[in-house]
């Protein structure tokens, strides 16, 4: 039996409105910056990016007593915000059905390989804590009767550790943050877009000193471009992830990350090769992940061709129309592709076969008003000829209804309200979707307490590389939350954000203003559309889920030239508005090199598939076989088990990047803390040395 939830409620959870911002502090102090009459905005701590990691950061940094501002390009317009699933998910390490712990919820995080074993118990021991609070601060997670926390199994976790309320999870995450950021009296600066990191001192003794930002309001005749200088003692960089280097993908509009921010101050970043590729709606409409109960209803999936005429494509895929049933449904909690997920008929050769009618030219759409049709030859889609884990799922959660719509609607009505909002009624015609890109799972190297090698400057939400290959679902929401409040409490512990950084640092300054400029140039080649559209179609065609040694190699090399061009020739723009843009194209330039600098050196190693990619060739091992026949041209390599112990860092170095591997950090399993010995460590603060060590003392 269906239960109507009142459509009060889901509105509540669906339109989630946003804490209006308060007035932003006024500079008191200006500058001359190679010739450029510069505000000042001093704090102890700058938090670039107001998503959900680093409201949390800056949250827990009032918290503590520290001077930090948050400095946004667009508040509320950031991944955790704007986009997510239908199920989107935080991870919680309580109240497991069959019993859990934090060391077993550690093992699952890491189990995909290349993440540091003391990382994943980090996240695993904050998970109840970050949840806790979150709820203090009013996020409505449900609960049963009793008090549990409702849960349910997602993509890389067998257990079943997430919890949801709704696809708005994450937006409501931001908003509860936002709130009790705004009652603490956080300054915020809205479109603000930061430029580059400023540091002082060479070798062992450099440390972050500032972060050069352009904003619209700053904007004056003696400083067209709208510079402004904060100077500050500790940085975090909560910006998100690099959205913009697909063409295909799933990311909000404008979601630029700071990879390339960092690379140009030097900072190392680890596992560029791994990403997350998954079906979902393009983002020239409105971009949403496609999984849980989307695909859990089982929908008709087919394309369409250039002359109009439908193509049932999973049909020459899958033996049975149970089998295409099955793995469609299989789709909601094994969403992200993976190169094993497509042998021996396995859910992701559903990508596959999607990835193949898109390079046709084929449009691929879900029809929630038809079941799946049947494999040519068998017997009609049933709800009573499905997979065992299907039926027990479908049965259990009673969505026995004749249609995917009407399964939809019992399962999750909230997964039909949220495109209706942006006026798409799936109920009543087709949702056209494809394969995009969605998640990186690499980003800016950091140790147990969020920090980077460069000394001050910290790393948290999607903009640190923490994940490994593979995540369970929602994990992510629950990194940026405990290494958010992880590099708090280091920077509180350090005491270096307790005051506003009061030191002269225009020197420094105005020689870095001095090479911005020098990059932007109002005439020239390198303009925003030719290098985003340069950068975004090499990354999706020959960097994307399915890729092999000759074209990332060829990529790469395409790569470099585009970032010696603009190194020669700058990058140009039409008016100073358009400059902050420009900027940020440059730095993509240099992420998308780095990305591919990685992935050349782990296929030249002899590196397989996994988590992201199909590393194609036609010495691999495997081949994915279809009920026509196999697909030779995406034979692929299988991962090498000894892969899964390493990461690949890159760094700037010069005009190119430098490469190397080093092993996972481990973790002591065996080792206990004990309260009285180590308890001192706690009240003097030695719990903060020595960051990157692992194991639990």
């Amino acid at each position: 039996m269906s239960i109507r939830v009142p459509q009060h409620i889901l509105d509540a959870l669906t339109d989630v409105d946003m804490p209006r911002l308060p007035p932003e502090p006024v500079s008191e102090e200006v500058i001359d910056l190679a010739g450029h009459a510069v505000p000042v905005y001093r704090s102890g701590c700058v938090v670039v990016g107001s998503g959900a990691a680093g409201l949390r950061a800056a949250v827990e940094l009032k918290r503590r007593g520290d001077d930090v501002v948050i400095v946004s390009q667009s508040a509320w317009g950031g991944t955790s915000a704007c986009s997510g699933s239908d199920k989107q998910t935080l991870h919680t390490a309580n109240t497991a059905d069959q019993g859990d712990n934090f060391k077993a919820m550690a093992r699952a995080i890491r189990a995909g390989g290349s993440m540091d074993e003391d990382t994943a118990y980090v996240e695993a021991v904050g998970s109840a804590r970050m949840m806790a609070t979150l709820q203090f601060m009013g996020l409505p997670l449900p609960q049963e009767r009793l008090g549990g926390t409702l849960r349910y199994q997602t993509d890389h976790d067998e257990v079943g550790r997430a919890t949801s309320c709704g696809p708005r999870t994450s937006r409501l995450m931001v908003k509860v943050l936002a709130e009790e950021a705004l009652r603490l009296g956080v300054p915020f600066f809205n479109h603000t877009t930061a430029i580059s990191i400023l540091t002082e001192g060479e070798g062992g003794d450099r440390r972050v000193v500032g972060v050069l930002c352009m904003r619209a309001v700053d904007r004056t005749e003696g400083n067209p471009f709208g510079l402004a200088l904060f100077p500050c003692s500790a940085l975090v960089l909560a910006a998100g992830g690099p959205g913009e280097l697909y063409r295909d993908s799933v990311y909000p509009n404008g979601c630029f990350g700071s990879l390339g921010l960092a690379l140009e101050a030097g900072i190392d970043l680890v596992n560029l090769t791994e990403s997350q590729f998954g079906i979902g709606t393009r983002r020239e409409g409105f971009p949403w992940n496609l999984s849980g109960t989307y695909v859990q209803a089982m929908p008709h999936v087919y394309s369409v061709d250039a002359e109009g005429r439908e193509h049932h494509f999973l049909g020459d895929y899958y033996r049975t129309t149970r089998e295409l049933a099955s793995n469609l449904f299989r789709k909601g909690y094994q969403w992200p592709f993976h190169a094993t997920r497509m042998l021996d008929f396995g859910s992701s050769l559903v990508d596959l076969a999607i990835f193949r009618e898109t390079a046709k030219g084929r449009r691929v759409f879900m029809d929630f008003n038809r079941n799946p049709l049947p494999v040519p030859g068998d017997a009609p889609f049933s709800l009573e000829r499905l997979d065992t884990d299907v039926s027990t799922y479908i049965g259990t959660a009673g969505a026995l209804q004749e249609l995917p719509i009407d399964r939809l609607r019992h399962m999750n009505p909230l997964a039909i309200e949220l495109y209706r909002r942006y006026k798409i009624d799936i109920a009543a015609e087709p949702l056209e979707f494809a394969v995009n890109n969605q998640h990186m799972n690499g980003g800016i190297m950091v140790d147990v307490w969020g920090m980077t090698n460069l000394p001050g400057c910290y790393a948290v939400g999607e903009a640190a590389g923490t994940h490994g290959v593979t995540r369970p679902g929602g994990s992510a929401l629950n990194a940026g939350q405990v290494f958010g409040t992880r590099a708090a409490e280091h920077i509180a512990a350090s005491g270096r954000a307790k005051v506003a950084l009061t030191g002269d640092i225009s020197t420094l300054s105005a020689s870095r203003v001095r090479e911005v400029l020098a990059l932007l140039q109002p005439e020239g080649p390198n303009t925003v559309k030719s290098v985003r559209t340069e950068i975004q179609a090499r990354m999706s065609d020959q960097a994307g889920l399915i890729c092999g040694p000759d074209g990332v190699r060829q990529a790469l090399h395409e790569a470099r030239t585009l970032n010696a061009r603009i190194a020669a020739e700058g990058m140009a723009y039409a008016r100073p508005a358009e400059a902050p843009r420009a900027l940020q194209w440059r730095q993509m330039a240099l992420a998308s090199e780095a990305v591919l600098t990685a992935l050349d050196h782990y296929i030249a190693a002899g590196g397989g598939s996994r988590g992201a990619r199909a590393i194609c060739d036609p010495e691999g091992e495997a081949v994915p076989e279809t009920r026509l026949g196999a697909l030779p041209d995406f034979r692929f390599r299988r991962e090498k088990e000894a892969h899964r112990s390493e990461q690949i860092v890159v760094r700037r170095q010069g005009d190119g990047f430098a490469v190397r591997t080093r092993p996972n950090r481990s973790f002591d399993e065996q080792a206990r803390s004990f309260f009285e010995r180590d308890w001192p460590d706690w009240l003097t603060g030695r719990i903060y040395d020595g960051a990157s060590t692992g194991g639990v003392r």
